[in-house]
């Protein structure tokens, strides 16, 4: 069910539709009903007691909270006597609470149903197979059809299946992360190792040709994350082949992408684009945003309340409607207040906790798989300083699970993968 959830949302346009975001909560809460009547079956009621899905909760809870009445507006406008809220769209806010705790009973799913060592290589090896496949087909139709997705749904700039090529890479930036992060540690068997190269230089490909400037810088920075970890971890001979394979996979997606005709690509990313007239810039969006944070610190706008809010503020031509914050960042302050900014904190905070146990273990397997996963949650919070990836279904749902595959890496399994005496060598401690 994790594996349909999954597919379903990245392929029917990363989930962003009421139809598809509805189809998705059915499949999460029947997933629920038969892990539910299992449980019954079985006598035996499994749950993960990790913290970091209490954030999520905490944020539904949260929004709630800004849309309760708290007295009425007052004076002699139209609006006299409706019930004042936090909240600067109600409506909104009330949607993204339930978003919320839909995402929370996913990662509440996943940490309870990742619980052996079989599922952790059944799921490492469908994202490498699925996301290989996907940037296949993303490649092959930005060379087709460059402005359809599927050849049916035109949009400016649609990469895969996604509306936006900035998501198209969040999504891929984090699936691509998982062979990366098996292939440095050398938890690939040998006979593997070529498909798993093969599948990651693919999807690096599909990364660059989407154009996406913060999915490359992404993606760099998280090769770079891979090396650094992986050299900290090694002994110096073979610190410095993880340098060179770190650079050789680097060459390789730019080979990859020059061969399927990306030149273009490649020069748009360096020289930049002209911004027309009346389009607001990031810069602006952030000023404008610091503003709405320093008039709303304590509680916020509302969770989705941002598009509203900042028709206040906004002193550009008012041209271009502006829903997020292009930096989830500052959009999580804006949104939640000081609320927003403790759950924030507390979350990274968890992350590098889990992380370091992970990383650390001693079952080479398993920690491919922590290091793919870490990598790729490095990338999307490197990421979401210049976009808005998460608030994408399909992006958050892939978040989710490599933060379940993190958390399930901490833990041993009766069915663990016994390492020969090279591969038993403890890493060093970072």
């Amino acid at each position: 069910m994790i594996f349909v959830i999954i597919t379903a949302s990245t392929l029917l346009y990363g989930a962003v539709h009421q139809g598809v975001l509805a189809l998705i909560y059915f499949l999460i809460t029947l997933t629920i009903l038969v892990c539910a009547a299992d449980s019954l079956r079985a006598g035996n009621l499994s749950f993960s007691g990790e913290p970091l899905q209490l954030i999520l909760y905490a944020a539904a809870i949260y929004g709630i909270i800004q849309i309760m009445p708290l007295g009425t507006a007052s004076g002699a406008s139209p609006l006299a006597g409706i019930p004042a809220t936090i909240s600067f769209d109600p409506f909104a806010t009330q949607v993204n609470a339930l978003h919320f705790f839909a995402l929370g009973l996913f990662f509440t799913l996943a940490l309870s149903l990742i619980d052996s060592a079989s599922r952790l290589r059944k799921l490492a090896a469908f994202i490498t197979i699925f996301g290989a496949l996907f940037a296949f087909f993303a490649i092959i139709q930005s060379l087709l059809s460059p402005t359809k997705i599927y050849g049916l749904l035109e949009r400016p700039i649609p990469f895969g299946s996604f509306v936006s090529r900035n998501n198209f890479a969040g999504w891929m930036e984090m699936a691509v992360a998982v062979p990366l992060g098996m292939l440095f540690t050398g938890s690939v068997s040998p006979d593997k190792r070529m498909i798993y190269i093969t599948a990651a230089v693919l999807m690096g490909v599909s990364i660059v040709l989407s154009g996406s400037r913060g999915g490359l810088i992404a993606l760099i920075l998280m090769i770079a994350f891979l090396v650094f970890v992986n050299y900290v971890q090694s002994d110096r001979g073979s610190g410095f082949l993880k340098i060179v394979f770190g650079l050789a996979i680097i060459v390789a997606i730019v080979a990859g992408t020059a061969f399927v005709g990306g030149e273009n690509t490649l020069t748009r990313i360096s020289e930049g684009e002209a911004v027309a007239e009346g389009v607001v810039t990031r810069p602006q969006i952030w000023r404008t945003t610091i503003e709405m944070i320093e008039d709303n610190f304590l509680f916020g706008v509302g969770l989705g309340g941002y598009g509203v809010a900042y028709t206040r503020y906004d002193k550009a031509s008012g041209f271009e409607r502006v829903e997020q914050a292009h930096n989830d960042y500052l959009q999580v302050v804006s949104d939640a207040g000081v609320v927003g900014l403790v759950l924030g904190l507390a979350f990274l905070i968890l992350v590098i906790r889990t992380g370091r146990k992970a990383i650390s273990t001693d079952n080479l397997e398993r920690r491919g798989f922590a290091i793919g996963a870490l990598a790729g949650i490095f990338a999307t919070l490197i990421h979401s300083i210049f976009d808005f990836n998460l608030h994408t279904t399909a992006v958050a749902l892939l978040f989710l699970t490599l933060l379940a595959i993190l958390v399930a890496s901490c833990s041993p399994y009766a069915d663990d993968a016994i390492d020969d005496k090279h591969r038993r060598r403890r890493p060093r401690t970072t």
